[in-house]
């Protein structure tokens, strides 16, 4: 039985905004009646979207009150289709996209669509912002063609995992580089849940705040992440933050939304039978021993009038044995964010601005778990002179959580031991853990309030107030550029950046815990950053009345350092005081560090050469010195 189950404790909690849904299904074909895959397939107004499969077909769950579906495609029409039942076939036309558009490439460079021997998307703000993602990321879901999005949770903090085109290794890193105003950012999240318990921490692109991105650009493939180097072979997501360009004067903004949340479907769950190994007597003694000892739910029938000593009298007397079949449900909380943006701009002909503060917290599903996020960003651009520019960013991000949920296969995971639970045990109960009786001194959770097994869990409200995971991080993604325009076809500029974070997690386990009898600490303190400077030498002419040519040559110099430090207190001397100093007496404490230091320096080259704007030849180079082996 528990192998079965751990497939499913292993996840986290899936939450999504609650409503009731209808399934349409159907095949997206071309004019010429073939398949089309990875057409993305999105509800209009919502975040909620999927992509065909090879032979062309999709199914997507649409919520009552949705009566529009909109596909999109590469080199295709896209196209607003109303719901008319719930089979919907559309056949896509190629489209009349002006062949003139520019996009922007690597390195900020921008071309003609037209020109590019590989694919990039564009998102504006209005794309992503109607629905307030905490995370950047899962605002891309069902947004671009071909890209793959895995929430690992529903909870707050939870990250997320994103792939372009497919997996590219099978134990390597498979997430696209992210660049936000042309330099690199980390995104990973050192911490996630997995076989063994742990807890997940927010990725790093999740710090980026969605109200002051003017635009995202992804592009795929190693042809268009040439010039980053090999870190971009899985693409790169351009992200390029609000200015106050094309601004005339002084502009204020303000936003503020409230999004609810509750979880979106919740497993089928029998109703027939409780708690109990076998068909037979249950009797709850101390939630240790005996039926009471049981996370099966193989017990005497449910809903037919017998009775049965329960944990709800603490063994004392027979109570009646009923089902609870909404008692999963019971124990989620309805979650809560709220967001508030006031952003400045102003400008004239010789410079702009904008300044932007973004307040954001979030109460998850999840009983006593939180993530609140501070944003300052401030841009500016000068023309110094005629010839002579500047420019500069800063995001500063203060991320922090008074508690981040336990999952994985642990103890401490609610889902877990809900997954366990019997259908007769009432989670409603157990809410008021600090006026139930404590466990029995010979049981696992002794010392701690009542729970309806003791054997393998504590009382889940009381852990959620008591064993925490804290986070406390600071953030600084700035860049300063200045150029010179030589000439009407040739520029130069230099430009240098960094992000830099620190960050302090913090794990104690109360004295008592199951898994931690004597209790537990840890303490892990990291730091980051990584600089970037470049120089670059553009070139942009035309040749003759056919020819034009494009050719960009620079140089990066690149440095990273991480620095970790940690303790573990394995054992408490004294109950409720988490620090490293309260170890157990006899009891050795655990410390350790970690630091890593390396530099890549590198030139780069790219060009083009168009013949009357519709034959195109490109060639993309670069080269890497690294500190460190491959």
């Amino acid at each position: 039985m528990k192998k079965l189950m751990l497939l499913f404790a292993i996840f986290s909690i899936m939450g999504l905004q609650v409503y009731a849904q209808n399934t349409v299904t159907g095949k997206v074909t071309d004019d010429a009646g073939d398949a089309l895959p990875g057409v993305s397939v999105l509800v209009k107004g919502t975040t909620i979207g999927t992509m065909t499969q090879g032979d062309g077909t999709y199914s997507i769950e649409v919520p009552d009150g949705s009566n529009t579906l909109v596909f999109s495609y590469i080199g295709m029409e896209t196209q607003e289709v109303a719901i008319t039942g719930n089979v919907l076939d559309v056949v896509m036309q190629p489209s009349s996209e002006a062949i003139d558009e520019v996009v922007v490439t690597a390195l900020g460079i921008t071309k003609e669509k037209k020109a590019l021997g590989y694919s990039v998307q564009n998102l504006s703000n209005e794309d992503f912002a109607k629905a307030k993602e905490t995370n950047i990321v899962n605002s891309l879901s069902g947004q671009i063609a071909g890209v793959h999005i895995t929430n690992s949770s529903g909870a707050v903090g939870a990250s997320s995992r994103i792939i372009l085109r497919g997996a590219t290794s099978i134990t390597g890193n498979n997430e696209p580089l992210f660049v936000v105003d042309g330099i690199p950012i980390n995104n990973s999240n050192y911490g996630s849940a997995g076989s063994y318990g742990g807890y997940d921490m927010p990725s790093g692109a999740a710090d980026i705040n969605p109200d002051d991105v003017a635009e995202i650009s992804v592009l795929k493939g190693a042809n268009a992440a040439a010039l980053y180097g090999s870190r971009a072979a899985n693409g790169v997501i351009l992200i390029k933050t609000k200015s106050g360009e094309n601004t005339q004067g002084i502009g204020v903004s303000v936003t503020s939304s409230i999004t609810m949340q509750n979880p979106l479907r919740l497993p089928d769950f029998q109703n027939s039978y409780g708690q109990g190994a076998s068909n037979t007597f249950f009797e709850w003694i101390d939630g240790q021993t005996g039926s009471g000892g049981v996370d099966e739910s193989w017990g005497m029938p449910l809903d037919i009038g017998l009775e049965a000593v329960q944990f709800t009298s603490n063994g004392e007397y027979p109570e009646p044995w009923i089902s609870f079949p909404d008692n999963i449900k019971d124990f989620y909380d309805t979650g809560m964010q709220y967001s508030e943006n006031v952003a400045l701009t102003g400008g004239n002909e010789k410079a702009n601005f904008r300044l932007s503060v973004t307040q954001m917290n979030e109460n998850g599903i999840v009983p006593n778990t939180d993530l609140g996020r501070t944003t300052i960003n401030g841009s500016s651009n000068l023309n110094l002179t005629e010839k002579l520019f500047a420019s500069f960013s800063v995001n500063y991000i203060k991320t922090s959580s008074d508690n981040l949920p336990t999952g994985g296969y642990d103890n401490e995971n609610p889902v877990q031991q809900m997954l366990w639970s019997g259908r007769n045990v009432d989670f409603n109960y157990l809410r008021d853990y600090e006026n139930l009786p404590l466990a029995a001194d010979n049981t696992a959770a002794a010392g701690t309030p009542l729970n309806w097994n003791t054997r393998f869990q504590n009382n889940p409200f009381w852990v959620l107030d008591t064993n925490l995971n804290t986070l406390d991080k600071d953030r600084v993604i700035g860049n300063i550029k200045l150029g010179y325009k030589f000439t009407d076809w040739f520029t130069a500029q230099v430009r240098t950046g960094t992000d830099y974070w620190t960050s302090i997690n913090t794990s104690n386990k109360a004295k008592g815990s199951n898994e931690y009898p004597e209790g537990y600490y840890e303490e892990v303190s990291r730091t980051w950053y990584e600089t970037n400077s470049d120089i670059l030498l553009m070139f942009n002419k035309q040749l003759t009345d056919d020819l034009h040519m494009t050719f960009n040559l620079g140089g990066n110099q690149m440095k990273t350092v991480y620095n970790r430090l940690y303790g573990v207190a394995p054992q408490l001397e004294l109950a409720d005081v988490y620090n490293l100093s309260n170890v157990k007496s006899g009891v050795t404490p655990i410390l350790g560090n970690s630091y890593s230091e390396s530099r890549v320096n590198s030139i780069y080259f790219s060009g083009s050469l168009s013949f009357r704007n519709y034959l195109f030849l490109e060639v993309t180079g670069r080269n890497d010195w690294s500190s460190v082996l491959p």
